[in-house]
């Protein structure tokens, strides 16, 4: 662990790709393989066609990290992978401010996660009920059959619950859930291996028919939880005060917390960050996303994730939850070895922990939004930050795409139309 290192790194974006990721290896004991994979994407089309079907090539997204972040008093370098300009330096933004209030404090829930068992063609709900709760032990027992090396780390079937419809459009259901200690794997195949296994068994007890046999996305039991504070003194701007600015954010987080046209918007921006980081990680992120969203309506209405208030003190306090099935072994991470670069970066010790981590980058990110929004407009510094992909649009090489992007930035003009102009005026040149 690089418990004497900060992850405070002031010119950060200044330095060269090569002193950059001589950090990233000094910073997580990276070797020369990890920065070679980090460099060619971790995939070769070898490898990319074991993966999945039909493959004609690969795809490639930048791969950064978020600086400043301190979790549960350790620093860390947070690996991203993303596409869209401005999420990076908006992140490390935000966990300088949080910074400066002790960084952020989280936790997270045992790594359960749910299986679902559909039966139908039941004559006696109540009665299927009582027979599977008095079986329970038994129904455990079997599901264990199938935990294999998640058994061997202590992971394994945890408890039942029974969930009943008794009108649908395709009759009466009752939905068995089996809860599941997958350790430190995200869990989805060995959870639809167990419900495979005891869906026999099930049925000889209830005298129903098994159709559906699959995990679920809501991961509720499996939750993340991060919070940190601002200091006022942090938050002030070059047109506004810290208590402008804090009123600012509580205004616009109440916004999200009562309309869910905002919510969603509000939502993306934290998932900007959540979702880079699943991304860099080997994780589903679209597992991940489906789970948060389902979360974020769990009482009929769609709001935010998060929540913001002011401490005694006046300081700016952010609080998130969400479910977060995470692994650090299995999946891509057996065959992405960029994937696997970013978790020794992250020197982790648990999935628990990675979910934990990734909490604290969506609160930041969802401070960094709304910060933005609640002083010069989200569009100011975003298009800054577009100004470099903008130029390479228009067909600028990469060395003088930068340049281009300085031009548009000073003239105000980030347009597409005056990129190409501008490549144009240069090819012209004697």
């Amino acid at each position: 662990m690089n418990g004497k290192m900060t992850s405070a790194l002031p010119g950060f974006y200044t330095r060269s790709l090569t002193e950059r990721r001589a950090i990233a290896k000094a910073w997580g004991s990276l070797d020369a393989a990890d920065i070679k994979a980090l460099a060619d994407s971790g995939l070769s089309a070898a490898e990319a066609e074991l993966m999945i079907e039909n493959v004609i090539g690969r795809y490639s997204l930048p791969f950064a990290v978020a600086t400043n972040f301190r979790v549960n008093n350790r620093d860390i370098l947070v690996p991203l992978v993303i596409e869209e300009a401005s999420v990076v330096a908006a992140c490390s933004k935000a966990a300088k401010l949080f910074r400066a209030g002790g960084g952020f404090q989280a936790s997270s829930d045992e790594p359960i996660m749910i299986g679902q068992l559909q039966l139908l063609d039941i004559a006696d709900l109540e009665l299927a009920r009582a027979q599977l709760h008095a079986q329970k032990r038994a129904i455990l027992r079997l599901a264990d059959e199938k935990a294999g090396s998640i058994g061997t780390r202590g992971g394994g079937a945890r408890d039942l619950e029974l969930r009943s419809f008794p009108t649908s459009p395709a009759g009466a259901m009752l939905i068995l859930h089996l809860h599941f200690d997958t350790r430190d794997a995200m869990g989805a195949n060995v959870i639809n291996s167990a419900l495979e296994h005891i869906a026999p068994f099930v049925e000889s007890l209830c005298g129903g028919r098994v159709n559906l046999r699959i995990v679920s996305n809501l991961s509720d039991q499996r939750l993340a939880r991060a919070s940190g504070h601002i200091p006022l003194a942090a938050l002030e701007s070059a047109g506004a005060s810290g208590e402008q600015v804090a009123a600012a954010i509580l205004e616009a987080a109440i916004f999200a917390e009562i309309d869910p046209y905002r919510a969603a918007t509000h939502n993306k921006g934290i998932m900007n960050g959540v979702d880079a980081l699943v991304l860099a990680t080997g994780n589903d992120w679209r597992a991940v996303e489906a789970g948060a969203h389902a979360y974020a309506a769990r009482d009929g209405s769609y709001r935010s994730l998060t929540r913001w208030t002011r401490d005694a003190a006046g300081n700016l306090v952010g609080e998130i939850e969400l479910p977060l099935a995470l692994g650090i072994v299995g999946g891509a991470t057996r065959v992405q070895r960029a994937a696997r670069a970013a978790l020794k970066l992250l020197e982790l010790e648990s999935a628990q922990e990675l979910a934990e981590i990734a909490a604290a980058v969506g609160l930041a990110q969802n401070f960094a939004a709304m910060y933005a929004l609640a002083t010069d407009g989200i569009q100011s510094g975003h298009m800054r930050m577009h100004a470099r992909q903008l130029a390479l649009a228009a067909g600028a090489d990469a060395n003088i795409a930068g340049d281009i992007a300085r031009q548009l930035i000073a003239e105000d003009a980030i347009r597409l139309e005056r990129a190409k102009e501008l490549i144009q005026e240069r090819e012209q040149r004697p």
